[in-house]
């Protein structure tokens, strides 16, 4: 069994590479140079080239702030790359396995989402997610679209890295306390996308397409989270900033962000047994990758 994973080198991607694979499967994760995902011949030639048993999509733009300005970017990797993949492996019948965003909703219902909500996204990178999430149902019934939330892992630019860089830099930190989601570990999302991705290439015809929420279980805001960053990794550091809550008024960003962005991810437990580990339990192991040193960059 041979998939191909796009966005190899994101969170989710290099967490996929890390995984360990059943003796049967391999995963080929081209880099950028060797696939550009705004170049459409490109995407037609990786797709059309080998037979491939499944594809896995962890590529974005996720600068959610920058999006702003380069809304035509985030479109071109978010919503015109998904939907030529999706086009691509349709018409070879190879199942698609797609992440996207709790920022397509707007955060006003007061509850954890589910899949049937409507979509509402307040800002530039969670329209373009959703012109994706539009390209992959239009191009290819078999389809995976996964929603996640707040992810983090040891690699590229994430809110558990920033905070750790904080806490040793200053005294204090000041946190937005009134937006409030679901973090989840990159490395568990890898997994969920492997599973997911296996499944479907064994039971190509039969397999449960459609859109799922998978997110880290618990909900808390970014001061929270922040908070808990800072107790588990203060005694490591020998430093432990006093960390006060802030609206987001406060810290104004480029982007509007949903103020309740929490996934409800029932379906995917029912569905596919998938269980959400506690988000707490995830950040831990995070911290302790991250200042021991553990399989990091």
């Amino acid at each position: 069994m041979r998939l191909l994973l796009l966005g190899g080198t994101g969170q989710v991607g290099a967490e996929l590479r890390a995984l360990p694979l059943p003796k049967d499967v391999e995963i080929v994760a081209p880099t950028q140079f060797e696939l550009n995902l705004t170049d459409s011949n490109a995407i037609a030639e990786a797709i059309i080239g080998e037979r491939w048993s499944a594809v896995i999509n962890a590529a974005a733009y996720t600068d959610v702030d920058r999006a702003e300005s380069e809304e035509p970017i985030a479109f071109a990797v978010n919503a015109k790359a998904p939907a030529q993949l999706a086009s691509e492996t349709g018409r070879a019948g190879i199942p698609l396995v797609h992440i996207s965003t709790d920022y397509v909703f707007d955060g006003s219902k007061g509850a954890p989402y589910v899949e049937e909500d409507k979509p509402a996204p307040l800002n530039a990178y969670g329209r373009s997610k959703l012109a994706g999430e539009t390209g992959v149902r239009a191009g290819n019934r078999q389809h995976i679209i996964l929603r996640s939330s707040w992810v983090y892992s040891p690699f590229r630019k994430n809110f558990v890295r920033t905070i750790l860089r904080l806490v040793a830099e200053r005294n204090h930190l000041s946190i937005v306390a009134d937006q409030r989601g679901c973090p989840t570990v990159a490395r568990d999302l890898a997994q969920t996308c492997l599973d997911i991705a296996i499944r479907c290439a064994a039971e190509c015809d039969q397999a449960p397409y459609g859109t799922y929420h998978f997110a880290g279980a618990g909900e808390t805001t970014w001061f929270e989270f922040a908070n808990v960053i800072v107790d588990l990794a203060s005694n490591r550091l020998g430093r432990k900033p006093l960390v006060f809550p802030i609206r987001t008024v406060e810290y104004p960003t480029p982007a509007l962000r949903p103020a309740d962005s929490r996934l409800d991810c029932s379906a995917i437990v029912r569905t596919f047994g998938i269980t959400p580990r506690p988000w707490r339990q995830s950040v831990a192991e995070t911290i302790d990758r991250l200042l021991t040193k553990k399989d990091t960059p």
